[in-house]
């Protein structure tokens, strides 16, 4: 049987390589973003397989359920969610920083997330089956200098995803945290405002983990038999690890 996944933020990234992973494999794919030419791109990318493309924005709530109310036939039981739409705005200390950054990691990494989770859920419930796969961070668990809101919205994933589990409890529906260290993406480039220069630095010398990295540890969560579900995939690259704490002298 040909499975279907919905992505979110399918338009680069995370998104874009786990369309292609899927793909690879067979797969079905509902592809949301807010960027319509690349999203064609991908489609057009992607022709050996059905692709139906979504363009609207996560934090619209009334666009997720219009447009996930009309998929179209073949699409609509989706089997794997994946809440990719996500981003970081800014490294600025709290006091410093715009709220209006604060407001959009909030309304993009956590609002975002939980339209799509409750439009879907309901579906996987009542077939007994399903996957909601969440892109968390390492920043949900390890605190850094500039992390403050961005760090807060994906402990928040970290939690809502066990209380998901909680909750479908005996459902037969799966619930995975995908929690990546640093990864080179446009992740850098979006929470610098389109500077590459001062993005780039972020990877100087090092080898970080690419998209296509994170979209393999996708498909396996989302392939291993059903009985099992991993809870939460915390990865790093093998340069990054984990820092003295701080103490302020004087």
């Amino acid at each position: 049987m040909t499975k279907t996944i919905c992505i979110t933020g399918a338009t680069a990234g995370f998104g874009a390589a786990c369309a292609r992973k899927f793909a690879a494999g067979g797969w079905r794919l509902v592809l949301t973003g807010r960027r319509h030419e690349r999203l064609e791109a991908l489609r057009a990318e992607l022709s050996d397989v059905p692709v139906h493309l979504a363009v609207f924005d996560v934090r619209d709530k009334a666009a997720c359920e219009r447009e996930l109310n009309a998929l179209p036939q073949g699409f609509g039981d989706i089997d794997v969610l994946v809440n990719n739409a996500g981003l970081a705005l800014g490294l600025e200390p709290a006091w410093e920083c715009r709220l209006e950054d604060w407001e959009t990691m909030v309304d993009t990494n956590i609002k975002g997330l939980l339209h799509m989770t409750r439009l879907v859920l309901p579906g996987m419930v009542a077939r007994g089956r399903g996957h909601v796969v969440n892109l968390g961070s390492i920043a949900g668990d390890y605190p850094y200098p500039g992390g403050n809101v961005y760090g807060a919205t994906k402990a928040f994933v970290k939690q809502f995803s066990r209380n998901l589990r909680a909750d479908l409890h005996g459902k037969g529906v799966r619930v995975t945290n995908i929690e990546p260290g640093m990864a080179e993406s446009e992740f850098s480039l979006v929470r610098f405002q389109g500077d590459a220069e001062k993005a780039g630095k972020v990877y100087d010398k090092c080898q970080p983990l690419t998209p296509e990295d994170i979209a393999e540890c996708i498909w396996w969560v989302c392939t291993l038999p059903v009985h099992m579900n991993i809870n939460r995939l915390e990865v790093m690259p093998t340069c990054q690890s984990f820092g003295p704490l701080p103490v302020a002298r004087g």
